[in-house]
């Protein structure tokens, strides 16, 4: 496994959002976070990158995470994509996606910027466009592609789909399905969309109140009836 998480709690000031959590990401694999508002989803991300208090244990690649720094947690190869795109709006395409490579000082930087054009032809085509101009589309195709462009191990990915409209989602969670074939970057993703992200998904963990209360691999539970009309809504 790449991400080994196991008794995790994590919070904010003195109260526990997260009561003792246990998951895993393969190795070029997607695993999918599903569960309602609230269920802790975006505070596990936030977790593993360092952001938030936390116990337990997270290892990436079998060494110890928890309690880095987050700047350090990037460097090891984690790249999170968070809810909102967190897209640098006065800043242009061009100047978003640098910020993506900043921690890198191999030559393969450019060969990746052209990687990143292939997947998302739109960007090339507003490379020097300000973002806080661009579609709700393409921002998250930015933020994607600058999460990329780090060259991760683990992409997080925080409600990717929220706000777009059918096609983009569809766009979006088809790119995704390549750079975990093509490019064997593990994928952690937090969606509300639990069909969609059923689909992509090889492992999901249904989250309520902070606590794990299904786990399998995503086809038995996409095919679970009264899990789909308990916990999924479809």
């Amino acid at each position: 496994m790449l991400l080994e998480v196991n008794g995790l709690k994590a919070g904010y000031g003195p109260t526990w959002v997260l009561h003792g959590i246990d998951f895993a990401v393969a190795e070029g694999g997607v695993t999918a976070l599903l569960g309602a508002n609230g269920a802790g989803k975006t505070t596990t991300l936030r977790a593993v990158c360092g952001m938030i208090r936390t116990e337990g244990s997270i290892t990436l690649a079998g060494k110890p995470i928890q309690g880095k720094a987050t700047e350090d947690i990037v460097r090891l190869g984690v790249a999170h994509v968070p809810d909102g795109r967190g897209t640098f709006m006065e800043l242009t395409v061009e100047e978003n996606m640098k910020l993506g490579a900043i921690t890198r000082h191999d030559k393969g930087v450019a060969a990746d910027f052209e990687r990143m054009f292939e997947l998302f032809p739109r960007l090339k085509q507003r490379y020097r466009q300000q973002a806080g101009t661009l579609s709700g589309g393409e921002q998250q195709m930015l933020a994607i592609a600058r999460a990329l462009l780090l060259r991760p191990r683990l992409l997080l990915m925080d409600e990717p789909s929220f706000g777009l409209a059918p096609l983009i989602v569809q766009e979006i969670f088809g790119i995704m399905a390549r750079v975990r074939d093509e490019q064997q970057v593990a994928i952690l993703l937090v969606e509300q969309n639990a069909n969609l992200a059923l689909e992509i998904a090889d492992t999901a963990y249904l989250l309520e109140t902070g606590r794990i209360v299904v786990s399998g691999p995503a086809a038995d539970i996409r095919q679970d009836e009264s899990v789909r009309r308990s916990y999924l809504g479809y």
